[in-house]
């Protein structure tokens, strides 16, 4: 039989919505059962706290939220548990609106876009890029000296925060709008599962790259495909909604050195784990950040076998081919210079 305290405490955690309850449970299980039933058919959530506040502090029941309590305690379930040795780092970032995903939501791709839009708020936009540099130089050359001018490439910190919002503004959209409104339907949800599986382990994705246009491509540095023919959302791709790519990193770790590591450990595990997601990296240490659909043109032309094997095939008859011409051009040689030979002894 449920006491009147008992029911007063259900009652009040049914009246609140908030995220976390924690209630003192067997204490209150402790105590003899009131010697009057209980008069109330109703409770409503205002004579509820009316009723806590008339209680002593000795019987008030224990309330805590970790949203509003940062020293709450959380539940075991949802306490961190210590990393084992060999275990891939936990994330020291705070998740990327995971609430907004993990509850009901009502508009599937607008939650998600917001996800991705907070992976790519979080990810640092910078990188290192080669710049070839020309000087003078003196040098000795037979016994005097001379002055050449020699290319000197060094790579270089490049901060490329400003083309995204650049090229934005040129259109006409929001960032949300053009970095992630500009992928793919289909691609943003295999990459969104992807990511949310690689934060659940502790990776910390972020995104510093997804949709480009023609503009956007063009102003990109380092390694980069033609203007037009990025899978970023190139014009001959479909353009704007169509964007089959993004670059990822890792956010883990306080320094770039940290962060590196750990960004090579995320590539590893899309390595291992994106397929199963649909997600994978067509040029691995090529373009390591890209991802991709597998089941994409990008994907198969660079990492399908049987695209490869006919390739190799493809290499192997223009090579016999041109042997077989160089030989013919030789034996035409031959019989020429020979015919050349009868006629002038003749």
């Amino acid at each position: 039989m449920m006491s009147s305290q008992q029911f007063t405490t259900r009652a009040l955690c049914r009246s609140f919505v908030l995220a976390g309850c924690v209630m003192a449970w067997p204490a209150t299980a402790a105590e003899p059962e009131a010697t009057t039933p209980p008069v109330v058919a109703e409770v409503t959530a205002s004579t509820t706290v009316e009723q806590m506040t008339t209680q002593p502090p000795a019987s008030e029941p224990a309330l805590t939220t970790a949203s509003i309590s940062p020293s709450a305690v959380l539940p075991a379930d949802e306490q961190a548990s210590p990393t084992a040795a060999g275990e891939a780092p936990r994330s020291t970032v705070a998740s990327a609106d995971r609430t907004e995903i993990l509850d009901e939501c009502p508009d599937i791709d607008a939650c998600v876009d917001r996800y991705l839009w907070a992976l790519y708020e979080r990810a640092p936009k910078l990188d290192k890029i080669r710049e070839t540099e020309r000087r003078v130089v003196t040098v000795k050359r037979k016994g005097r000296m001379v002055k050449v001018t020699r290319s000197v490439s060094k790579l270089v910190d490049n901060d490329f925060t400003w083309k995204d919002p650049k090229a934005a503004e040129r259109v006409g959209r929001t960032m949300m709008e053009y970095v992630i409104g500009g992928m793919d339907r289909g691609f943003k949800l295999k990459l969104f599962h992807t990511l949310h599986a690689a934060e659940a382990a502790g990776l910390a994705p972020g995104i510093t790259s997804a949709f480009r246009d023609d503009y956007r491509q063009e102003i990109a540095s380092g390694l980069k495909a033609a203007s037009n023919r990025s899978y970023h959302g190139g014009s001959l791709r479909g353009g704007y909604g169509h964007g089959l790519a993004a670059d990822i990193v890792s956010v883990n770790g306080a320094t770039r050195a940290q962060r590196w590591v750990a960004t090579e450990q995320l590539w590893k595990w899309v390595d291992a784990n994106g397929k199963s997601f649909g997600i994978g990296r067509p040029y691995l240490d090529h373009d390591p950040p890209h991802v991709g659909p597998v089941d994409g043109e990008e994907y198969a032309k660079h990492r399908s076998p049987a695209v490869k094997v006919a390739a190799a095939e493809t290499k192997k008859h223009k090579r016999l081919a041109a042997r077989q011409e160089h030989h013919a051009g030789k034996r035409v040689k031959a019989i020429r210079a020979s015919a050349l030979a009868s006629r002038r002894t003749g």
